[in-house]
């Protein structure tokens, strides 16, 4: 993966040409090798006009023009869709060796922009309903992403069913910011105490600024194969062992994310307990502490007491996003959840330097993106061993 951050003078495709080839570099493999592309992104259409054949484009001058190349779209959950379809290619035997892209430019001169492409996350049919919902003013124009009203009115629900707190939400940030300040592709490298989380810019409801994801640009590339169709260079394979994608439902009393959850952990033959390090998406702390619970990290309610236990620190049971998660790593969109992938690689190969769990062996990423019937619109989980 690229470094994640705010980079002024690159482009979509010079950010997704670079995690190509440091990916293809790390698995020994040559551009002629690879069988297919699949291509995650989410706004450049909104942001630069350029639709429809986004991989084409971004991607000319890598060595993998004249492949199948299908571009991958699901809001957030983007780039860990493109990889649930790499697995589905080479699980299906239409292919030995595929490529997973993810990446994303956010950071425009006019941050408007980049808030009205994020909109088309949710039914923008319904919006004024959504609003009026989350009881924001539809302005039009806002100096927010409305994703930040509908993580805050989340929260506040949270808050009310299993007693967390505002502080809560800020040690999650506090955490994040610390394994963040570990990771050299971290879009923030520097830690934040609890108390300088609550006393940052208000921005909805229980959300300050450093309890929300900020705006960034990078990229992250994965190649997926059978079993013994690549050398990798000397570096530990690693297996994909389950991979749950599922959509809201209207009226439904489970989140996406559970039933995501419970396919991956149904095809992988593991559970919950198995699990020694994650990655989730948390694009505002509350989200992490909601995800324990729709993880089965712990029993319902238990967020609050899982984190406060220390168990989900570096060091713990049982790590949750020693990358520094979207809190610190960065959410470029269409890159984020392949990211969370290249984490997890590193830390089943003991390749995650200061950053390290223990004995990791068996990974969980979550990848959860829009908002449809008061949930993500799309939530992917991901379940990795060594």
């Amino acid at each position: 993966m690229t470094d994640f951050g705010k980079f002024q003078d690159r482009d979509v495709g010079s950010l997704a040409r670079e995690a190509v080839a440091h990916a293809l570099a790390d698995a020994a493999v040559e551009p002629k090798s690879v069988q297919m592309v699949f291509f995650s992104n989410a706004c450049a259409g909104r942001l630069t006009g350029q639709e429809m054949i986004r991989g084409q484009v971004m991607l000319a001058g890598s060595g993998l023009e004249g492949l199948p190349l299908i571009n991958v779209e699901n809001a957030c959950a983007s780039g860990s869709s493109a990889l649930f379809m790499a697995w589905l290619a080479v699980g299906s035997g239409q292919c030995d060796v595929a490529l997973a892209v993810g990446a994303e430019k956010l950071v425009v001169p006019d941050k408007r922009k980049t808030f009205e492409a994020l909109m088309g996350g949710v039914d923008v049919s319904r919006i004024d309903e959504v609003r009026a919902k989350l009881g924001v003013p539809g302005d039009g124009g806002s100096a927010h992403s409305l994703f930040m009203d509908v993580y805050a009115s989340m929260a506040t629900r949270y808050m009310e069913r299993a007693g967390a707190t505002q502080r809560d939400f800020a040690a999650i940030s506090a955490k994040n910011h610390c394994h963040g300040a570990l990771n050299p592709h971290a879009q923030y490298r520097h830690e934040v105490s609890v108390d300088e989380v609550l006393a940052s810019r208000h921005i909805s409801g229980p959300l300050t600024l450093l309890m929300c994801a900020p705006i960034g640009d990078g990229a992250a590339a994965v190649v997926v194969c059978s079993r013994g169709a690549v050398q990798n260079g000397g570096n530990a394979l690693v297996r994909i062992r389950g991979f749950g994608l599922a959509t809201a439902q209207e009226g439904a009393d489970w989140s996406p994310v559970e039933k995501a959850a419970k396919r991956a952990y149904e095809q992988s033959g593991v559970g919950p307990e198995d699990i020694d390090v994650v990655e989730v998406h948390d694009a505002t702390s509350p989200a992490e502490l909601i995800l324990y619970e729709e993880l089965g990290l712990c029993e319902p309610c238990g967020g609050p007491r899982l984190l406060s236990s220390g168990a989900t620190e570096l060091g713990g049971r049982v790590p949750v996003n020693p990358s520094g998660g979207l809190i610190s790593k960065g959410h470029p969109i269409g890159a984020t959840g392949v990211g969370q992938i290249v984490e997890l690689v590193e830390q089943l190969r003991y390749q995650a330097g200061r950053r390290q769990v223990e004995d990791a062996r068996v990974a969980l990423a979550e990848n959860a993106g829009g908002y449809l019937h008061s949930h993500p619109a799309a939530a992917t989980v991901t379940i990795l061993s060594r």
